[in-house]
Parts: C-alpha cells; structure tokens; sequence
C-alpha cells in the first residue's frame, strides 16, 4: 500500500514570491525559488504520482537541479488551497525557460477501490517540460505552483489500461490572484467557472462544497456555479481579482 507524503498546507500568502528585502544571495548574485503542487479535484479515489526530481534549465541552456522533496504524492490530497512544497534551491539570477519536473515508475490511480499503474508517454520519460521564462532577481525569493488537472491528465484506454498525460498549469502568484467561495447544498457537486471575455479558468466544489480557483490574472470576472440537476446555475457578476490576493465571493445558496 502507497503511503502519501505528508501534505504542508499554505496559504497564498505564505508563500514568498518577491520580496523587497534583499539576503546575502544578492551579494551572490542568487535568486532563491520555492517549487509547490497542486491539484484540481478529480473522480478518482486517489492519484499517486511519483516526483523524483526538479530541473531548471537557464536561458543560457544550462541545466541545474533543485534539492527536491522526493516521494509518491496524492494528488487528489492537495486541491481548493492545499498544497506541498516539492523542491527548493538557490539558482542563477537571470531568465529561467523551463522546468523538468521528472517523475519515476511508480504512479497509479484508484478506480472504485482498485489501482491501476499510470503508464507514461515515452515522449516524456525524460521529464514531463513545462515552459516558464521567468526572470528571477538577485536577493530576492520566488515561489511557483505546480497546478496538476488530474481530471484531464489521466487518460483510460480502450484495454481498460490507464495513461498518465500530465496537463499542469504553471502559477506565478506574483502576476495573479485567485477566488473562492462555498456552494451549498454539497450535493450539487458543482462545475465553477471563472469568465473575462475568451479567457475561462474552472474548478470543482470540493465534497464541502468549497472551491478554490488559483492563478487567475487580475480583472473583472464573471463566475458560473454549474451543479448538477436538479440545481440551477448561478452567476456572480463583477468579480473583482487583484494581484496576490484571495476575492472571497462568499456562500452561494442554489
């Protein structure tokens, strides 16, 4: 039986994305960086994935590693605000292109009560790559957010096999904000979408009714509750995002 890592539960704020004070890696010409995961919910009933390792690769093309937090992690643990701390490190100041996040052979789902290995893409055995150009300063500390989409990264096979293709979502808080709120009765198991104009960012109500919508850039949203029938949608309007904070839009009653 897989045994998850413990889970550290931080808030937005909690995490240092660029502070004003500057450390001794200025003098180093150092940046320091915080690398979280999260997950959206998905109808799983659990799913482990296996992190290894965190590499970054420089604008210059250079490649180092992060002292990373190594284990089987459920990501199905960490949604609507959870999240685990899955590498830390000093690192060059200047452009980052890309992180590698490269996971082992030991991910799965849970299916009703049965697991079922995660097999990968060969593609991607050399690390799942995901695209950030990020400038990072000396002194200062950043933090990014690994939002895993569990519910479209699993993919079942017509053998009843699964596959295991990542769809993660790369969270600079420093340029976003996020929305929260609770939906009642919990048995609408609601669909919440964040709407300005033809950009659209989703979540699920978790089984408390509560979600949590991450990485959303600042502007005027308009927010869609879709339960499930009998409910009927809901819709707020003029919601407002700022940067590096939470908009509470409080208890939605259907």
């Amino acid at each position: 039986m897989k045994l998850p890592c413990s889970i550290l539960t931080i808030s937005v704020f909690a995490i240092v994305l660029s502070s004003c004070s500057k450390n001794d890696n200025e003098q180093k010409g150092k940046a320091h960086l915080t690398i979280s995961m999260t997950d959206d919910p998905a109808n799983y009933d659990a799913v482990y994935i296996d992190v290894q390792a965190v590499e970054l690769t420089g604008e210059d093309g250079n490649n180092f590693d992060l002292d990373v937090v190594p284990g089987i992690y459920n990501l199905l643990d960490l949604s609507n605000g959870i999240d685990t701390i899955i590498a830390t490190g000093d690192i060059d100041a200047g452009t980052i292109q890309q992180i590698r996040l490269i996971l082992g052979d030991d991910n799965s789902v849970v299916v009703d009560g049965t697991s079922y290995p995660l097999e990968t893409p060969s593609a991607q055995e050399s690390g799942l790559k995901l695209q950030v150009h990020d400038e990072f300063e000396a002194g200062v500390s950043y933090g990014i957010l690994l939002d895993f989409d569990a519910a479209k990264s699993i993919v079942q096979e017509g053998n009843g096999t699964y596959k295991l293709k990542p769809v993660i979502n790369v969270i600079d808080f420093a340029v976003s904000g996020s929305i929260k709120g609770i939906v009642l009765p919990i048995e609408a198991h609601a669909y919440v979408q964040a709407v300005a104009g033809n950009d659209t960012i989703s979540t699920y109500a978790n089984e408390d009714g509560a979600f949590l919508i991450q990485g959303v850039p600042a502007g005027t949203y308009t927010v869609h509750i879709i339960p499930m029938l009998p409910f009927l949608e809901v819709t707020v309007d003029n919601v407002e995002v700022t940067i590096g904070n939470i908009t509470d839009i409080g208890t939605i009653s259907l």
